[in-house]
Parts: structure tokens; sequence; C-alpha cells
């Protein structure tokens, strides 16, 4: 039989419903003539030549998380859905392990861990599309001891459009000397959709010694040892709000970067609105050390001393594989969401506090409003600003804000007051969190188009100062050589210079 190279799905295909609704929030739901499904490389490089051959307009999807409409544009006919690539093998010939785009963080963790006993510093969400994670700069729950997980990209195989073929395969390398070095270099940050298809991706750390496989990327805890603290919202005061923020910001602020004992402290601190019933604090650290109850009873008390509202505090202590099952983002019939996002230099004072306190003690507002501090920094803060596309490697915190409703019919209405939250929470620098003494921008991985929108960035500063800063300039050049006519977009993708 012939090989075949990708799957055809159009509209009368009965899996057509399921491929362009694979978007988490539901919000967004494209209408493409056809979603191409590559079988392999080659199929995704034949599907690319005849999409740009037709003149198409073309999107591509990995895991399906995106939280803005860039895939789901109506602009768009075309979708290549890489999910079934998604192989998990040691490529002995680069002496790094290769892993398909289209890979779920929590296959390739099982994968990596079961055969040799690794873990990529990766997230939290098993369900995650490796692709489009890894091409945003992703963080998860080892990065502040080991970075990000692209400080261990070692190479991208990616299909970029040929004006004479209609597409060809490209293998760009961390190594400075690689002539396409340029190209690997712009996917460690930018976010997916940008200058081609990614097949593929080879990870190795890059001081790692030899070439056994078992040497090349970081080993994970065996256990990990979880707390869970929650401030009942019946009983919670301004004050104590407050109270929470402060001491969890100067804990972070003061921590010594030189003592090892919080190096795998991985936190997340949850501002919910009131409706949910709770304020919550996870938090996790490697559950071998035999300090490691003690350390994160500290913390947890750090936090929450002088908070006067009940705290139930919870354990569990799970093997690293189990652990990184849990899926933390299941928000259950709440499917519907705006984010945004921000990097923190400083914690956020008083003020701030007291605003987001306003926010979210609004007994009428009827949807699921969230602000999480993701502890940041450590082995992150350690890279050069420039030797990837992230160019954000002083912060404290990786701020997520999000709101989430059921009813498609109230679209507006939540959209509306996230934006605003947002706008007041960063009025200081023209309402997005522009780069200064305490803010440094946004995550691309957190899309957001309000950035482009003078409404609503009042700043001057360009929405890709605020993901890119001064990366920018050098990812235009990377786009004139590699997309030249502009075949991959979106509404947040890299513009040619001009």
């Amino acid at each position: 039989m012939p090989d075949i190279a990708f799957s055809e799905v159009t509209r009368e295909d009965p899996r057509y419903g399921s491929l362009v609704a694979r978007s988490r929030n539901t919000r967004f739901v494209g209408t493409p003539s056809r979603v191409l499904v590559p079988r392999h490389a080659e199929g995704a490089r034949q599907a690319v030549a005849q999409a740009v051959r037709r003149g198409e307009r073309l999107a591509v999807r990995g895991g399906g998380h995106g939280l803005e409409g860039l895939v789901d544009d109506p602009g768009v006919t075309t979708v290549i859905d890489v999910s079934a690539l998604d192989d998990v093998a040691y490529d002995p010939r680069r002496g790094a392990f290769a892993v398909g785009a289209g890979a779920l963080m929590g296959d390739v963790y099982r994968s990596m861990y079961l055969k040799w006993g690794l873990a990529l510093p990766a997230g939290t969400c098993p369900s995650v599309g490796l692709g489009g994670y890894v091409q945003g700069g992703g963080f998860g729950a080892l990065c502040r001891r080991h970075g990000l997980v692209v400080d261990h990209l070692e190479a991208v195989e990616v299909v970029v459009a040929d004006e004479g073929a209609g597409a060809r395969t490209v293998v760009a390398g961390r190594d400075p000397a690689d002539p396409h070095h340029d190209l690997w270099w712009a996917h460690t940050g930018a976010g997916g959709g940008n200058f081609g298809v990614v097949t593929r991706f080879w990870f190795r750390t890059d001081d790692a010694a030899g070439r056994r496989p078992e040497d090349l990327l970081p080993r994970p805890p065996a256990t990990v040892l979880f707390a869970s603290a929650t401030w009942d919202w019946d009983d919670l005061t301004e004050r104590d709000l407050l109270r929470l923020v402060a001491n969890h910001g100067v804990w972070h602020a003061k921590e010594q970067a030189d003592d090892s004992a919080y190096e795998s402290l991985y936190s997340a601190l949850y501002l919910n609105q009131r409706r949910v019933g709770r304020l919550v604090l996870n938090a996790q650290i490697d559950g071998g050390r035999p300090d490691a109850r003690r350390l994160l009873e500290e913390y947890v008390e750090a936090v929450g001393e002088g908070v006067r509202a009940s705290r139930t505090t919870s354990w569990q202590r799970l093997p690293w594989l189990q652990a990184t099952a849990r899926d933390v983002e299941n928000r259950g019939g709440l499917t519907r969401s705006k984010s945004k996002g921000a990097y923190l230099r400083q914690p956020f004072d008083d003020g701030d506090g007291s605003l987001i306190h306003r926010y979210l003690a609004d007994a009428d507002y009827s949807g699921h409003t969230t602000i999480v501090l993701f502890s940041y920094g450590r082995a992150v803060n350690t890279v050069d600003p420039e030797a990837t596309v992230v160019a954000q490697r002083d912060s404290l915190f990786k701020c997520y804000l999000g709101t989430y409703w059921a009813d498609g019919r109230e679209d507006a209405t939540h959209v509306d007051r996230i934006r605003r939250l947002y706008r007041d929470l960063f009025a200081r620098t023209g309402g997005v969190p522009a780069s200064g003494d305490r803010t440094d921008g946004s995550y691309i991985n957190y899309p957001d188009v309000d950035l482009r929108d003078p409404r609503w960035n009042s700043s001057g500063v360009p929405w890709h100062d605020l993901y890119f800063k001064s990366n920018y300039p050098r990812l235009q050049r990377v786009k004139a050589r590699w997309d030249p006519q502009d075949v991959f977009r979106h509404a947040l993708s890299v513009e040619l210079p001009g």
C-alpha cells in the first residue's frame, strides 16, 4: 500500500468536529475548510507544501491549549494538526532525546522517566502539547532548579515555506556554528505559528557530559511532597488578603538563591473570586530531602503569618511520575475564558492588594476570576536574556490573570471585567506590565491580543516589546530569512521588518 503522508479531514468527515473543537478555551471554534493531520515529518512537509502552493491561510495546532483565538481565526482555511507526531526516543547520532512536537506533556514525562529515569523541566499540566509549550519558552515545577525547558533545547526540526517546492524541512541546532542557528534561537520563546511547522525537538542539557542517555537531562526527585493551604473567604477581610499577598512577596524577595534548601520549591498562590470560597496556596518540594516537611511547613507558616482567616492545610507525598499526572487546570464546565499575564520583578504592594480585593470580593460577579502568582527565578534567572528569546530573566514571579465562565451569552461581560482589572492593576504603566522597576512585560504562552489595542494598552510600549523586549528586531530578521512570504502568521506573530 502507498504511504499515507497525512490525513485530510474536511467538513463532511465525522472527525472534523473533534479536530476543530480541540481548543481548551471554548470561546473559539474554528471553521477551516480542512484539517491536515501528518503521519510523520515528511507528511508534514507535504501537507505544508500543498497548502502553500494552493495559497491557503495556514495555522498550526498541537495540544489545543491556546488561550486566545490565534489558531481558530475566521481567516484560516487550513489547520495542520501535529498531534500524531508524538514519538519519544533517544537519538544516538545527536546524543539527545528526540520528541515529536505533538506529544503531550504527561506522555513525555512517562516515557522519559520509565525508560531513562529522566525529566524535562516542563509544565504541570499533563494534557498540554509540547509543540506550543516549548516554542513559548515554557516553565514549570522544576524550573527554579533546572531552568526553562528551552534552556535544554538542543535542536528543532521545522517545515518552512519554500517559494519553489512549496515547503522544505530544516534542522536547526543550538551550536552557534550551525548555519541555521538563528532558526533554533527563534524557537526558544517566540511562540508557535511564526516561522513554520515544528515536527520534532531534540533535548539535552547544555553542559551534559558524554553521550550516555541517562546523563543528558535532569533527574527528577524520587518523590514530591505537596502542601495545599486554603483560607476561607467567609471570614477573610481586606487586611487578611493584603497580609497574605505581602507575606508571600516578602518571602520570595528575601529568599537567598545561594542557599540550596528551597531550590526545588515550586509554589502557586491562587487569589480566587469570593464565590470560589477560598484562597489557595499550593506548594511542592523535593520529597527526598530529610527536612522536606519542615521546610514546607515553615514556608506555609511564613506566607500565612498574621492572616486571621481560618486556614486548612493538607499534605500529600507522591512518587514523581504520579505527581506529574495531577491536572491542576481542570475547571469543569467553566470552559470559556479570557487570560492575561505579567512578569513581576517586585511583589504586589498594598495598593495592588486593595485593588485585587475590591475585584475579587465582589459578590455580584458571577464568573470565576483568579490571579495566580507562580514562584520563579533561581536557575531561570542565571541565563543571559539574549541567549534565548525569553528575555525576562530577573523576575520573582510569573503572574497569570484569568476569568472563567460557562454561558457564551455572557462573553462580553466577563472579557470586559478582566480587561478592566488588568488595566487598573497596571495603571501606573499605561494599563500593561511594561518593563520597569516593578514589572517586566508578559509571557507569550499567555497570549493577549488586547496588548495590541490602544484602548487597553496606553503605555506607548508596543505589544512585541512586552513579550520579547529588545530581542524582537532579531526575531524579525529571522522571519525575513525563513518566512519572507509571511505564510505563518496570526494576531500576535512576529512581523516582517519594514
